[in-house]
C-alpha cells in the first residue's frame, strides 16, 4: 500500500497533474493454510468488512501458507520490516518480546477460548504498549490438551521424563513442575517431530489436531492438562497506518473492532470440539484424568508459580497482569 501512495505522489510531482489513489491493497501474511480456522473466523472478515466500509477503496490481498514467511516465530520481523502490511502472530513464539501478552497461557486465568480472549479484553490497554505496531485483534484459542503417540498420560507419574512441546516458554515453569521436560516449537513442525519421537508430547489447543492433522500421528490424548489459552495477534505495520488518512483509519478501526476478537474466540472453541471429536472418530484413545489427579496436579502447579509470578512482565508482575487478565 505504501508503495501504492508513493508512486501516486511521484506521478503528481513530476506531471503536475491532480491524482487520487481509487483503491489500495494491503497484503496480510499468514503461514497456516487458507483452510485454518482463522482464515474464516479473523482474515476474510476482516477483509470483507474493510472492503464493504470503505467502498472497494481498501481491500486486502492473502497470502497464505507461509507464502511470505514460512518461519512462524519470524511473523512480527516481516511486519516491522514492511515484507507484508498485516500480518498473524504468536506471541508465544517470542515470548521475551511480549511478557505481558504471554502471561495468558500460565494456570488458572480462563478455561475456554472465549473467556481467555475476554481476559486479553480487559488486559489490552496493558498490552498494546508491547507492540510495535497498531494491534487489530488479539484473540485466543481454548486451553491445551495433552496428545502422545507411545505413552499415554493418565496420572502425574506418566509425564515423568517426557520432552513435552509446548508453545512457549513461559509453560515451561509448570509442565516441568510436573516432571517432564518443556522445549517450545512452532506448530509447523510438531506433527513430524511427534511421529519421529523428537518429542514425546504436544501441549496445544484441541484445534490443532484438525488443523495440523495430529490426529494421523498420535494415539491418545489426555483431555486436561494444566495452563490456559494460548494468545494471538492480528498487527497491521505502524507506518502503513499512520500514513493513512483519517477516513482511511477509521475504516480499519471499525473493520478491527472487538466484535472481531470475540468472534476469533468463538471460532476457536468450536474448533476445539471438532478437533476433539475428530481425535475420537479417527480411534484415538481420549483419555479424561480422574479428579483426584487433577486436583494432585494442580496443587504441584500452584506450588511452582508462587516465585515465578512475583517476577517482572514488563513494568509489573506477572501476577498484576493475571490480575488484570482476571478482571480483579
Amino acid at each position: 500500500m505504501k508503495n501504492i501512495k508513493t508512486l501516486a505522489a511521484a506521478f503528481v510531482l513530476l506531471t503536475g497533474a491532480t491524482y487520487s489513489v481509487q483503491a489500495a491493497e494491503l497484503s496480510l501474511a499468514y503461514f497456516m493454510g487458507p483452510k485454518h480456522p482463522m482464515n474464516k473466523g479473523v482474515f476474510t472478515p476482516f477483509g470483507e468488512k474493510l472492503e464493504a466500509l470503505s467502498g472497494g477503496k481498501l481491500t486486502v490481498k492473502q497470502f497464505a501458507g507461509g507464502a511470505l514467511n514460512k518461519v512462524p516465530p519470524k511473523q512480527y520481523s516481516i511486519l516491522l520490516n514492511g515484507v507484508s502490511d498485516v500480518v498473524f502472530i504468536l506471541p508465544g513464539y517470542t515470548a521475551d518480546v511480549f511478557p505481558k501478552t504471554n502471561t495468558l497461557s500460565l494456570p488458572d486465568i480462563c478455561d475456554t477460548a472465549v473467556a481467555c480472549t475476554e481476559s486479553l479484553q480487559r488486559a489490552r490497554a496493558e498490552l498494546e504498549p508491547e507492540y510495535n505496531a497498531k494491534v487489530l485483534a488479539m484473540w485466543a484459542n481454548a486451553p491445551a490438551v495433552l496428545i502422545t503417540k507411545d505413552k499415554p498420560v493418565r496420572k502425574l507419574e506418566d509425564l515423568d521424563g517426557m520432552v513435552v512441546r509446548v508453545t512457549s516458554k513461559a509453560d515451561a515453569v509448570f509442565v516441568e513442575a510436573l516432571g517432564a521436560s518443556a522445549v517450545a516449537q512452532p506448530v509447523s513442525v510438531i506433527n513430524q517431530n511427534l511421529a519421529n519421537g523428537v518429542i514425546d508430547a504436544i501441549m496445544i489447543d484441541p484445534s490443532a489436531i484438525r488443523s495440523f492433522k495430529l490426529n494421523e500421528v498420535g494415539k491418545h490424548v489426555t483431555t486436561w492438562f494444566p495452563g490456559s489459552g494460548s494468545p494471538f495477534a492480528l498487527l497491521m505495520n505502524k507506518d502503513v497506518y499512520d500514513e493513512m488518512s483519517a477516513e482511511e483509519q477509521g475504516w480499519v478501526d471499525e473493520a478491527s473492532n472487538a466484535e472481531l476478537s470475540m468472534n476469533a474466540g468463538k471460532a476457536y472453541d468450536a474448533a476445539g470440539a471438532a478437533g476433539l471429536k475428530l481425535a475420537a472418530d479417527s480411534g484415538l484413545e481420549m483419555i479424561d484424568l480422574p479428579d483426584a489427579e487433577i486436583q494432585r496436579i494442580k496443587a504441584i502447579v500452584s506450588e511452582s508459580m508462587l516465585e515465578h509470578v512475583k517476577k517482572a512482565a514488563g513494568d509489573k508482575t506477572i501476577a498484576d497482569v493475571m490480575a488484570i487478565m482476571r478482571g480483579q
